[in-house]
This record gives C-alpha cells, sequence and structure tokens, in this order.
C-alpha cells in the first residue's frame, strides 16, 4: 500500500487508502443486477449443446432486449444508486429482498 501511494498519491482506491472503496455488489451494476440473470434464463431454455450456439443464443437474447426494457433497467440503477447513497454504500437489502 505504502508503494501505491507514493505512486498515485490522492488516488488509492481501497478500505485503507485516499478514496473510499464503493459498495462491491451487483446492486450497482445493471449486468450484475439484471443482464446476466435475464441472458441465463432465456438462453438456456433451448438447452445449446456447442459453444457456437451458445454463443448463437446469447446474441439473439441481446438483440431481442426491447428499447423500452433497457430503460426501465437504467432508471432502476438511477434507484439504486441513490439508495447505495442513503445507506452511507452498504448492500441494498431492502431492494434485494423486497417482501
Amino acid at each position: 500500500m505504502s508503494v501505491l501511494r507514493e505512486m498515485f498519491p490522492q488516488h488509492v482506491i481501497s478500505r485503507g487508502g485516499n478514496v473510499p472503496l464503493l459498495a462491491l455488489s451487483p446492486d450497482l451494476s445493471a449486468c450484475g443486477y439484471f443482464l446476466w440473470g435475464y441472458l441465463k434464463s432465456k438462453v438456456f431454455i433451448s438447452k445449446p449443446r456447442t459453444t457456437a450456439e451458445l454463443k448463437q443464443r446469447i446474441k439473439e437474447e441481446i438483440a431481442a432486449i426491447s428499447e423500452q426494457m433497457t430503460h426501465r433497467v437504467m432508471e432502476n440503477l438511477g434507484v439504486r444508486l441513490k439508495q447505495c447513497l442513503r445507506n452511507g454504500g452498504r448492500h441494498l437489502s431492502d431492494i434485494l429482498f423486497k417482501t
């Protein structure tokens, strides 16, 4: 850490660094909270048997994501980011585990 602090003064991002570490959570990534699970649920319905089939199914499902769905995901990202700030950078259990 001392070498990093010397090389990059006031730019080290870590728990002990100069710049606080943001929550390391899929809560704050559209790919983490939406895309990967969504694609998995769609792509594996057809049970691709080869890498080529898998790649093709992934391309098809990404192409099928509507603009409206993308807008909703990004709006939700804004909600998550604001909640993260309110939570002081902690995980968003109140968003992830709604009752």
